[in-house]
């Protein structure tokens, strides 16, 4: 639908002029009026020159017209009456149809409508009452008597694998499971210590400062001599067993050798 086409440009109502004078009286400028009526400056300066023909529909021009002259003080009512009588602001719309549907083209998508409809239910339908006859296989249905005994009546694949597997003896095994095996010496620091570690032969394993929560583990035969500073900051534990360093520790230094068996035993000097 569209409105009928209708020239409102230089219209004798001399709207545009009352405006100007107006805001000229009243020290604006075109700019601070559109900023105010929130338009667009070329819109306002089209309505002081009375040139309305880009400005859209006539109403939405009676609308500006009429927002221009309440930011002013003016009265247009008088002015637009006028205008109205000599080229309408409101012309009345004329509305075009632009689309049209034969008949013949509304009764093929009536029954198309249908058709989509009856084929989406036989394809949901047909299969149902097709899982859900008995006559397609004449309507023999197995029926067992409840007479016959239990111990007669066939049994299933599950239950016969079942009764198979009770007559398979079970064997539990009483043999021990090997023990964890605990390395022949650990160390865990609780606080910073200072520690040193060598080998039999002498060699330096290790060498520094550990802080809490480090821990070291050696296996027998691995460790010949060791020294730990800060003792009380230290655990030492032999084959998962609590160590008591006090035989081996002076001026809260510990000093003590490990043996192939695994016994500790003081540094001598």
């Amino acid at each position: 639908m569209t409105y009928s086409d209708q020239n409102t440009t230089g219209s004798p109502s001399g709207c545009g002029a009352v405006l100007r004078q107006a805001r000229e009286a009243a020290g604006l400028t075109v700019e601070q009026v559109a900023t105010q009526l929130r338009m667009t400056v070329r819109s306002v300066a089209n309505l002081e020159s009375d040139d309305w023909s880009s400005l859209g529909a006539p109403v939405f021009v009676r609308g500006q017209l009429r927002s221009y002259a309440r930011l002013l003080g003016v009265d247009l009512e008088p002015l637009l009456e006028q205008a109205g009588q000599s080229s309408p602001l409101t012309p009345p719309s004329v509305l075009v149809s632009h689309t049209h549907t034969p008949n013949y083209r509304r009764f093929a998508e009536h029954w198309g409508r249908r058709a989509i409809y009856v084929a989406i239910t036989a394809a949901i339908v047909v299969p149902v009452w097709l899982g859900t006859r008995t006559h397609l296989n004449g309507g023999n249905v197995a029926v067992q008597s409840l007479d016959v005994p239990v111990s007669q009546a066939p049994q299933s694949a599950p239950e016969a694998n079942a009764e198979v597997r009770q007559r398979i003896p079970v064997v539990a095994s009483i043999a021990t499971l090997p023990a964890a095996t605990q390395p022949a010496l650990s160390l865990s620091f609780k606080g910073d210590s200072w520690f040193r570690v060598q080998a039999p032969d002498g060699r330096l394993l290790e060498e520094g400062v550990l802080n809490a929560g480090q821990q070291r583990s050696y296996a027998a035969g691995e460790v010949g001599q060791v020294v730990l500073g800060n003792v009380d900051a230290v655990e030492v534990k032999r084959a998962g067993a609590g160590v008591d360093l006090a035989p081996f520790s002076r001026a809260n230094v510990a000093r003590f050798t490990l043996s192939s068996d695994g016994s500790l035993a003081p540094v001598a000097n």
